[in-house]
């Protein structure tokens, strides 16, 4: 296995080896419950743990003006929701300019800090850029059309589309406190040699619904949409999110992709990267994907990506291409233990948190969060740019 980079650490690169492909087998169900005191340590330096692959910062980042303060009101509001949710890092970017900026928990502007799930919303943008680009042809097509290994499954007669959408109708557990659900345990059993991890597990599980039926949140789907982009590419995530957006659009620090056992990047999770890249990710959907007027994903792409493709059951709550979407018409990125993107195109609005919640997921820390941040926009609304 050749060596892979380790973000900041060229000198003493990290490979997957015999030892460590153990450690990755297990870091599903070891992450999910770390300890709040590990979640504080570890969360901005992933990259010190676990092996990955990198794309590289630009020389000259894309600029992030700085915008007019705001007031959320008497007291320290802000600080109080920070505290209450273990926030490391807020981020309030409108028309490309820093409205509000503030760090905690021993976070900075200089460190990177893990994103969970948010890495799912970067890993379909990698879907779009490949259409663009003319590695895959279409998100109608057959899945098995990019995957061959998948015929025979229960994945057979699956779309790219429906798998962006997670509407596979095949079964899947995504119960963050069960450590023998899929989502904890899909990597715990190497695959036979040669055989890639993510397709291994997956192959093997049943169909619950016919394909476009159902809609379950199924992480590694979303690992198997980032084997679909290295496949029909060639390339890893991290060296063609690099490629097509993070030195295009001038990012600021490296990002880091961590790597399951196999060494393939992992596409429904593990990317590190600081508060004003996340911001900028945000900035480059406002784009609509567009770079120097040069279109990186296809005319009506993030339209699409971003509006509701399924429903989810949940009141107000929809699913795009791993996008989630709100009834007002905002949508976000979104990951465990409190990390989000938000997205507001009307107020030309991006908000982005990076935390340890103490809880992966919670209905009303979930609720809270979307109480600030539309107090955020309320104060925006009222105050002068």
């Amino acid at each position: 296995m050749p060596a892979i980079l380790l973000a900041g650490c060229a000198a003493a690169p990290v490979t997957v080896t015999a030892d460590n492909a153990d450690q990755l087998r297990d870091a599903g169900a070891e992450i999910l419950f770390w300890s709040q005191a590990q979640r504080d340590a570890n969360f901005p330096r992933m990259e010190k743990l676990f092996p990955g692959h990198v794309a590289r910062a630009a020389a000259r980042p894309y600029p992030l003006g700085k915008g007019k303060p705001f007031d959320l009101g008497v007291g320290d509001p802000i600080g109080a929701h920070m505290t209450a949710h273990n926030v490391a890092g807020l981020l309030v970017l409108q028309d490309s300019k820093i409205r509000l900026e503030r760090y905690a928990r021993g976070y900075s502007a200089q460190g990177r800090y893990t994103s969970f799930s948010v890495a799912k919303s970067l890993t379909s943008t990698l879907v779009g850029a490949a259409i663009t680009d003319g590695y895959i042809k279409s998100v109608d097509d057959p899945l098995t059309r990019y995957i061959p290994e998948l015929a025979g499954s229960a994945y057979e007669g699956v779309s790219v589309k429906q798998l962006l959408t997670m509407t596979s109708g095949v079964r899947w557990n995504e119960d963050y406190t069960d450590p023998a659900s899929d989502v904890a345990s899909m990597y715990r059993d190497p695959p036979q040699p040669g055989v890639d991890q993510t397709i291994a597990y997956l192959k093997k599980l049943p169909r619950e619904a016919e394909p476009g039926s159902k809609w379950v949140y199924k992480t590694g789907e979303t690992n198997l949409i980032g084997v679909l982009v290295t496949k029909a590419t060639g390339k890893t995530l991290a060296e063609y999110a690099g490629e097509k957006i993070w030195e295009p659009f001038s990012m600021e620090r490296d990002l880091f992709w961590m790597v399951d056992a196999g060494g393939q990047d992992i596409g429904g999770c593990c990317l590190s990267a600081s508060l004003h890249d996340y911001a900028r990710i945000g900035q480059f959907v406002l784009n609509d994907g567009v770079i120097n007027g040069k279109r990186i994903v296809p005319e009506g792409w993030f339209a699409a990506a971003t509006s509701t493709q399924a429903q989810t059951g949940r009141p107000g709550t929809g699913y795009g291409y791993q996008w989630w979407t709100n009834a007002d018409g905002t949508f976000q990125a979104q990951g465990i233990f409190g990390q989000m993107i938000y997205i507001d195109r009307a107020r030309r609005l991006v908000i982005v948190l990076s935390g340890a919640w103490p809880k992966a997921t919670d209905q009303q820390l979930g609720a809270e969060r979307m109480a600030f941040v539309k107090r955020i926009s309320a104060a925006l609304d009222a105050a002068p740019q």
